[in-house]
């Protein structure tokens, strides 16, 4: 799988401060990639230049963690950059969504 998180990593560094992109967006633009491929490589993140925050579920939620308050400090980084969450912890992706420009 390194090859495929490399390619996930690449992808998410181009999504800009105040934007947000699902799993899906992001498995779509890898041939042979799964959004909860893209998931486990958001979670396996280690360098701090990959904005792992910036991707979130298809509902326009940051998922849960299974351990730890990783989705409350996902959503505090987020909400730092700008990104608006509503009362019920959902980003409206018509407004903050990235588009990838081209597939890669």
């Amino acid at each position: 799988m390194g090859k495929i998180f490399e390619q996930v990593y690449d992808l998410v560094k181009k999504v800009p401060k105040g934007k947000v992109v699902t799993y899906g967006q992001v498995s779509e633009q890898i041939a042979s990639c799964t959004p909860r491929v893209v998931g486990y490589a958001m979670a396996a993140v280690e360098d701090p230049e990959i904005p792992w925050q910036r991707v979130i579920n298809s509902k326009g939620e940051v998922s849960p963690r299974v351990w730890g308050d990783g989705s409350v400090t996902q959503q505090e980084i987020l909400t730092a950059e700008g990104v608006q969450f509503n009362q019920n912890g959902k980003v409206n992706l018509r407004k903050f969504r990235y588009i990838f420009s081209e597939p890669h």
